[in-house]
């Protein structure tokens, strides 16, 4: 990567990370493209090279945050010896809480603002941009024996019972805090999988 390459990465990064930051504490609502581009430290111009709109880059950043989170479990999963498909998908959704866990703020951001679309369109569209092939999300599935209906309806159940679940529990300690509260979620899961399968 040349430098003017490097360059334009750097200021990308800086307008996603500062929009985040403005975004988690201001909201969407109160956080403007100049607050935006005044505290990356670039100029307003330099934004519109990278994104069309304050909602363009809230999408992206969804993305960019969702698929970072799913590529450190990914990793982890890649370390451990596990070869049942239930037992990797728990292991992975345990991390993906896990990471939660530790930044709320990037729980409130995604699970207010993530949709199975956004993420998708996102991630598909993005292209060499991408932090992860969207292909990898389905890898998991396609390297079972199993079969299943729609897999992608599949992953899309998971991730909509696992973020709604743990949002209240993470947050507010309800019904359960997330320790007690994750063995009947991993069997609520498994039994999603199962239902699913044909």
């Amino acid at each position: 990567m040349g430098k003017v390459d490097t360059n334009k990465k750097q200021k990308k990064e800086a307008l996603l990370n500062t929009a985040f930051e403005l975004f988690t504490t201001q909201g969407l609502a109160k956080t403007t493209i100049n607050n935006i581009a005044e505290a990356a430290g670039v100029a307003k111009g330099t934004f519109y090279l990278y994104f069309k709109d304050k909602y363009d880059i809230r999408n992206k950043l969804i993305a960019h945050k969702a698929s970072r989170i799913f590529s450190i479990a990914d990793e982890a999963l890649s370390k451990t010896g596990l070869t049942e498909l239930d037992d990797r998908i728990i292991f992975l959704a345990d991390n993906i809480i896990e990471q939660f866990n530790a930044d709320k703020s990037l729980l409130t951001f995604i699970s207010k603002n993530l949709s199975w679309g956004i993420f998708k369109n996102e991630l598909i569209s993005s292209g060499e941009d991408s932090d992860v092939d969207f292909y990898n999300i389905y890898r998991i599935l396609e390297n079972s024996p199993r079969t299943f209906k729609n897999p992608e309806i599949l992953l899309f159940m998971i991730v909509e019972f696992i973020s709604s679940t743990c949002y209240s529990s993470i947050l507010y300690g309800e019904p359960a805090d997330i320790e007690s509260l994750k063995p009947y979620l991993f069997d609520a899961v498994r039994q999603i999988i199962k239902s699913q399968e044909v």
